[in-house]
């Protein structure tokens, strides 16, 4: 592996690619440490070492890097993106227009690609004015009495407004660089960067707090965990399809085999995603009625705040399941795959084409989704038996969120330069 590296550097444009892609990450970095214009940085060090990290904020600042605490000109990492771009996958399905759009190819794909970054401004925008209005009103960190911008004037909030958005707009700006002069997808690049940022600090906390047995003994669990997500995240079943012969004037045509890969987990780590925001609904609720004594209220504070009640977490798990079959079956459809195969003359063998077809794309999609979403929902679960088992706080560094984009970026990242070496005549990553 050391000695495929070394291939990657001696090759002159790989080099220029893999050098390129380093200097966007140490710039991505630098700008996730600068602190925005009017906050009181010391006010702010301060408050963030005395927190005790259970805010409403951490899938936030999990894909900033923890730069949202810290009021940086890239708080808001690369979380708006990320949303704009699950609303405009969910509404693809919803809004014929967007449809026929996707239909179009490329040309369709770059207008879909220019209403996504619209979205993102906008989505960026709200969410600056909502962290920028709580930091103002002291109650972003909780328990910091302290003042955390040097001033609570209208000028100060919206230069800070200004400034967070405008940051979203060079992170996007800056994958895209990645993507087409680097090497691999830029977004999932910078994402991968923000997530690996915090996981450091989450160690050396288990070491420091729990001591270095406990730290060892999380280290072995979760080098066991990686492996099982890499075993799982490379999972598919691979349906045969064979392409029956075609003339086409004086060319023969088809008769070629190949197959359909179905992944065990076809949704990615969106369901995760898309749990933990609903379930973060409550405890803002809870957050902006702090002097409320009503039932509701302390109910939710008892059960679905702090994240280490069996309730929290059944229903944690029941939302990734969820929302595992609902994301898999809007982002790939039976009826679709099995007409583009009826109309190139491609069949499954023992299948008739048309409904049959679908109806077994279907079955099979269903069967094999089940799996996919208990691995995402138990993965999930992890920080929160940490949180049980040695008290860890939510952002434990082994499961969840974090070491899906960590092993799922990192795999694809490494089969793009796995491929671009066998190009050369390499011998890759693996022999």
């Amino acid at each position: 592996m050391l000695r495929a590296f070394a291939n990657a550097f001696r090759t002159p444009d790989l080099r220029r690619k893999l050098l390129f892609v380093l200097m966007i990450i140490v710039i991505f970095r630098a700008g996730s440490q600068i602190p925005a214009p009017g906050v009181n940085v010391a006010n702010v060090q301060s408050c963030i070492s005395d927190l005790e990290n259970t805010s409403i904020y951490n899938l936030i600042n999990l894909f900033s890097g923890g730069a949202l605490l810290q009021l940086t000109i890239f708080a808001l990492g690369i979380m708006p993106y990320i949303t704009a771009s699950i609303i405009l996958q969910l509404l693809v399905v919803v809004i014929p227009r967007l449809e026929a759009l996707k239909k179009e190819g490329q040309a369709g794909q770059t207008k879909i690609t220019q209403y996504t970054r619209y979205l993102t401004l906008g989505l960026s925008l709200l969410q600056a004015t909502g962290i920028v209005a709580l930091a103002r009103s002291g109650t972003l960190l909780q328990g910091c009495d302290k003042d955390l911008l040097h001033s609570n004037g209208t000028m100060t909030f919206m230069v800070m407004v200004i400034t967070m958005t405008a940051g979203t707009a060079v992170i996007m700006w800056l994958g895209e660089l990645i993507t087409e002069r680097g090497v691999g997808n830029g977004m999932s690049i910078l994402i991968f960067c923000q997530v690996i940022a915090t996981f450091p600090t989450a160690m050396w906390q288990v070491g420091q707090q729990k001591g270095w047995w406990t730290f060892g003994v999380v280290m072995a669990i979760g080098l066991v965990i990686v492996a099982a997500v890499i075993f799982i995240e490379q999972a598919q079943r691979r349906i045969p399809v064979q392409y029956a012969r075609r003339m086409v004037g004086r060319k023969m045509f088809g008769g070629s085999s190949t197959y359909i890969p179905l992944k065990v987990n076809q949704a990615g780590i969106i369901p995760v995603i898309f749990a933990s925001s609903l379930l973060y609904l409550p405890a803002m609720a809870v957050q902006f009625n702090q002097n409320n004594d009503s039932a509701w209220v302390v109910w939710i504070s008892n059960y679905f705040v702090q994240g280490d009640h069996p309730l929290y977490m059944a229903v944690y798990f029941g939302l990734i399941v969820f929302f595992t079959y609902f994301y898999v079956s809007i982002t790939f459809n039976p009826n679709e795959v099995a007409d583009n195969m009826k109309k190139y003359g491609g069949f499954i063998p023992g299948i008739r084409a048309g409904k049959p077809t679908e109806d077994y794309l279907s079955y099979v999609l269903s069967r094999i989704t089940l799996p996919g979403a208990l691995y995402l929902g138990l993965i999930a679960l992890i920080p929160l038996i940490a949180l049980v088992l040695i008290n860890a706080n939510q952002n434990f560094p082994f499961g969840g969120t974090s070491i899906l984009i960590m092993v799922g970026v990192a795999l694809d990242t490494v089969k793009q330069i796995e491929s671009q070496l066998q190009q050369r005549n390499y011998e890759g990553f693996l022999r």
